[in-house]
């Protein structure tokens, strides 16, 4: 039940995002971006700013920003026409891609590799990945940990058929970790630090030596078409962000902090594991993301073979 009333609710917020982006074009208003951002990153930190509104206002936009929990409901909003714009992980485009949404690849951050991990409780006997073997393993399907868990199970020689996969999305994801429903748990910042730091789980493995852990900027295929330099304001203004926060942590630590919830301490945290630079994409990081592909196809979890060039917007196009 309280499934059915978050998806209710999240259907709701999609339907006044789009209500409120007709409406606003039927009185000869602005044009609008709709901009679909998580609770923690770059996105957040524009959105507080401010500057951005400025900047589309001179252009002749307005912003709508919709908030998700994660990365795959935010792409499904793009496919469904709710949103224009947004980021994630590695994973969740990939599904979406395959899903037949028409998203596009605009921008990526460098590597994070230790911004996700594998968390076990402080007291577990497990001490390798290996030792998931036959264990339960919470995670939120599609998202950039499934490929974690994924590459990690390869190196450590466990079949991805030999775990037993529970997918629940973080909050409930960390209620089955504290009360001992599941034997690890897959998570990316700052929930990862947050527990660490709340229930004091112990890392199996991150992601360093195993996957990349990129995050990635996406726009719908229509908008990137009619709107080419929106999105590249978008994208400078996201870059203006970066560059202060890589250069004050604190700060910007002390800024997001009360807007998810979460103590100063544990955010910086956080943000120390994260990469800085918003980038073009290009032909290595494309073929990085065919690997995530692939893999995926391999074991079943997409239903056909997708080509991540055919859906990456290079530098200068």
């Amino acid at each position: 039940m309280t499934r059915l009333i978050q998806r209710l609710i999240a259907s709701a917020v999609l339907s006044i995002s789009m209500v409120a982006a007709t409406v606003g074009a039927s009185y000869g208003q602005e044009k609008v971006v709709r901009i679909g951002f998580q609770k923690y990153g770059k996105l957040v930190l524009l959105k507080s700013k401010g500057t951005l509104e400025e900047k589309l206002k001179t252009a002749g936009y307005k912003v709508v920003w919709t908030e998700f929990p994660s990365g795959p409901p935010l792409l499904e909003a793009l496919n469904v026409g709710a949103i224009d714009f947004g980021n994630t992980g590695e994973a969740p485009p990939i599904f979406a891609q395959a899903a037949g949404a028409p998203i596009q690849y605009v921008a990526y951050e460098p590597p994070a590799p230790k911004g996700e991990a594998i968390l076990v409780p402080k007291d577990s006997k497990l001490n390798s990945v290996a030792d998931l073997k036959g264990k339960k393993v919470a995670l939120n399907k599609g998202s950039n940990v499934h490929y974690l868990l994924v590459k990690a199970l390869e190196k450590a020689g466990v079949k991805y058929s030999e775990i037993e996969p529970v997918f629940l999305a973080p909050a409930d994801a960390r209620a089955a970790f504290e009360r001992g429903a599941v034997d690890a748990w897959v998570i990316w910042d700052p929930f990862q630090a947050a527990a660490e730091a709340a229930t004091g789980g112990r890392t199996l493995a991150d992601g360093t030596g195993i996957v990349a852990n990129y995050q990635f900027y996406f726009s719908s295929k229509k908008f990137v078409e009619s709107d080419p330099k929106i999105v590249d304001l978008v994208l400078a203004q996201l870059s203006e962000v970066d560059d202060w926060a890589k250069v004050d942590i604190h700060a910007v630590a002390e800024q997001l902090a009360p807007a998810i919830g979460l103590s100063v301490p544990v955010v910086e945290v956080a943000l120390k594991r994260q990469s800085y630079g918003i980038k073009p994409i290009t032909e290595s990081v494309i073929a990085d993301q065919q690997q995530v592909a692939d893999t995926f196809f391999a074991l079943g979890l997409i239903p056909k073979q997708i080509k991540i060039s055919d859906v990456a917007r290079r530098s200068g196009s």
